[in-house]
């Protein structure tokens, strides 16, 4: 980059703390959804309209980031985050006040949008201003972040909510706090003049990505299953306390951050193999869920599974991000962001579709999903002679 700026702690931290913002869209109104349907009792499809009211910012960034990418590519990064965070605080604030359903549903929406160019920017920012190692480890730094402010936010989406299901929403000003602080310390990255003129004379590079998008989205379907179906397992064994339940999901959120933490340990390895090691992984802890007779098994399925994902999803990032040019970077993080968005909103409705809704028939779809993931391991290896059947050049970006 020509400017002579360099990035630091503070930029790491402002990054990851924005990377965060669209996980606290995604699960801190999931303890008072039962809460908020019984305010709406009286709405005609409230009891449709709550749940939609927690998935639909998940559908909007899957629909919506690559366009967040395009705008982040051809009108700047900072602008972009800039005005997501204004769209961001009012849209998430809005339900304090609103006495609709459908108009809390429709703000959720908006949120979606603000969400898809946040995690957009944020992501490729994290490209513009760190290479190679320090760039390899600020994307681990991410998923360990992200994985952290879920727990924490579900925790406390709970807590706030005990008395009044609308105080939880209050969080969202968040937004308008990271505001100023982004506003002041980050800056719009540019290119060099030659490598400028190099890329824009460059297609996107399609062939590359679109195999690892498709992978993008499979690894955001095994990132929800054991968020979404982990409970539902242990009623089937007659574990029904919370506190167990969320000892559960704390299990896995643990595996999660020991994979990203993995990551920087294995880096060294080619990246087809990381995916192989890591779907393997996940596949394995998703096999060992659906055999599990007691809470114990359980607690080490996940952990497993939990491990194979952590190690996913930033090599999956820093491999995409190895393979375009600054002036492209926008476009692929958002690719990137729609893919994994898109895969964990479709992740209930793949095991739906497998056991019909019947909750007996958890096990055997669970069994299915990983047999997948062992398959797609093996799968991974091809990726590099694929690359090379289409003609693929060479990586622009270390």
């Amino acid at each position: 980059m020509s400017a002579d700026r360099q990035a630091g702690l503070g930029q790491s931290a402002l990054l990851l703390f924005g990377s965060c913002l669209p996980v606290l869209g995604a699960v801190l109104i999931a303890p008072i959804l039962p809460r908020m349907q019984q305010h709406f009792a009286g709405t005609p499809g409230a009891e449709v309209l709550t749940p939609i009211a927690l998935t639909i910012p998940a559908l909007m960034i899957a629909l919506l980031a690559p366009f967040a990418g395009i705008i982040a590519d051809r009108l700047g990064r900072k602008p972009l985050l800039l005005g997501s965070l204004v769209l961001y605080t009012l849209c998430g604030l809005l339900p304090l006040w609103l006495e609709s359903l459908p108009g809390i549903v429709a703000s959720r929406a908006g949120l979606g949008l603000a969400e898809a160019g946040i995690m957009t920017c944020c992501t490729t920012l994290m490209g513009d201003y760190y290479q190679g190692a320090r760039r390899e480890r600020l994307f681990a730094l991410q998923m360990v972040a992200t994985s952290l402010s879920a727990a924490v936010f579900i925790a406390l989406g709970g807590a706030l909510g005990q008395d009044d299901w609308r105080v939880p929403f209050v969080l969202y000003a968040s937004g308008l706090v990271l505001l100023p602080i982004m506003a002041w310390m980050l800056w719009e990255p540019r290119a060099a003049e030659v490598s400028h003129q190099h890329s824009e004379s460059e297609g996107f590079p399609w062939s590359a990505l679109l195999p690892l998008y498709a992978l993008t989205i499979l690894a955001g379907v095994s990132l929800f299953i054991v968020p979404v179906q982990a409970g539902y397992l242990l009623n089937l064994l007659h574990v029904n306390s919370p506190q167990q339940i969320g000892m559960t999901m704390g299990a896995n959120q643990l595996g999660v951050l020991a994979g990203a933490l993995l990551f920087r340990l294995l880096s060294g390895l080619r990246r087809q193999h990381l995916m192989l090691l890591a779907f393997a992984t996940a596949g394995l802890g998703g096999l060992l869920m659906a055999q599990a007779g007691n809470h114990a098994l359980v607690i080490v399925a996940v952990l497993i599974n939990g491990l194979g994902i952590g190690l996913m999803l930033p090599t999956l990032i820093t491999w995409i991000m190895s393979r375009v040019s600054f002036t492209q970077r926008g476009r692929a993080s958002g690719g990137f962001t729609a893919a994994l968005f898109a895969g964990e909103f479709i992740s209930p409705l793949v095991v739906i579709a497998i056991t019909g809704g019947q909750l007996g028939a958890l096990p055997m779809a669970l069994t299915y999903i990983a047999s997948a993931q062992l398959i797609l391991a093996a799968c991974c290896l091809a990726l590099h002679r694929l690359f090379r059947a289409l003609h693929e050049p060479a990586p622009l970006a270390a």
